[in-house]
């Protein structure tokens, strides 16, 4: 049956003149805009049909005239309430939480049934290929969570999405296309291990933060090429292990920078990811940061606010 959908969408898109899907935060289907064709099992109804319509003629059967009538027009009626299943169903979606690059986020999407039709067996497919199939009671709500992946930094749009019915009989399908007007926003995906941010500090004196000495031992990192091999790890080395860095960290006081600079040497995107690790680091440790990006600056400060700010800027940052 999944195969049969792809293939109504598929067909939907090579309709000449076809209509775009509905556009908006909430979004109302209506008789124009939704379509209907046989499905699979229609299109063997329909061949089951003719045979009957022909050996009726063949032999003038007069009771296989009837039966083949009477199932022509519940074909007919199936068709209508199919159609009607759809029609007027509304659909509301809000814009989804941000998330890191790689992470899946989830829209609400809500539907509404404005009529006093119990609306049976309705599925929802999104373009990214998450599916659900809901009933709404009359004059309920559904709401459900449309499932998106994501792969880059920036602003995400929800997406298409493609809700249809073949109920009551799954003979023919009826169909809408929808384009909510939802999105949300995806931070670079941090670096798993970076090293500390140069210690500059400035303005008041509040706080502390880690950063790269040789004070305090702070744990283990993996071995990159070239780290010290005075840090290095030989017990773990000598187990047979992946190599390890030993991490001393010392502490300073006050707001540090965390500079587009200091990221000298890397790729865009690595930047970028080094610097959404050193904006989460900062924040964990309580500390009072600005960020520095070229043409942009956000002055110190501290909180989960100030976090997604700087978070914001480096997932919309553009070279």
């Amino acid at each position: 049956m999944a195969s049969a959908g792809t293939a109504v969408t598929a067909l939907l898109r090579r309709l000449p003149g076809r209509r775009g899907a509905i556009g908006g935060r909430r979004v109302r289907l209506h008789h124009r805009r939704i379509f209907v064709l046989p499905s699979r099992a229609g299109m063997v109804y329909a061949l089951l049909l003719l045979g009957i319509w022909l050996g009726a003629v063949n032999y003038n059967n007069n009771l296989a005239f009837l039966l083949c009538f009477l199932l022509i027009g519940l074909g007919i009626s199936t068709k209508i309430h199919t159609f009607r299943n759809l029609l007027g169903v509304e659909l509301e979606m809000d814009d989804a939480p941000a998330v890191f690059a790689g992470d899946q986020t989830s829209f609400p999407l809500r539907l509404i049934n404005p009529g006093e039709r119990e609306r049976i067996g309705l599925e929802v497919i999104h373009a990214a290929g998450d599916r659900h199939t809901v009933d709404i009671p009359p004059r309920g709500t559904t709401e459900i969570r449309i499932t998106v992946p994501t792969r880059t930094r920036g602003s995400l749009d929800a997406g298409e999405i493609l809700i249809r019915s073949r109920f009551p009989t799954g003979l023919v399908t009826a169909w809408s296309r929808v384009n909510p007007d939802a999105a949300t926003l995806v931070y670079p995906r941090p670096e798993p291990v970076a090293p500390s941010p140069p210690a500059t500090t400035g303005g008041r004196r509040s706080g502390v933060f880690l950063r790269e000495g040789d004070d305090d031992f702070q744990g283990l990192r993996r071995y990159q090429p070239g780290d010290s091999l005075r840090k290095m790890a030989w017990r773990i080395v000598a187990r047979g292990q992946e190599p390890q860095v030993k991490q001393f960290a010392s502490v300073t006081t006050g707001s540090v920078w965390l500079r587009w600079g200091d990221t000298a040497g890397l790729a865009t995107e690595q930047r970028l990811a080094r610097l959404c690790r050193w904006v989460l680091e900062a924040e964990a440790a309580g500390q009072q940061f600005g960020l520095g990006l070229p043409g942009r600056r956000i002055q110190p400060g501290r909180g989960p606010a100030h976090r997604n700010r700087c978070l914001a800027e480096l997932a919309r940052f553009s070279p």
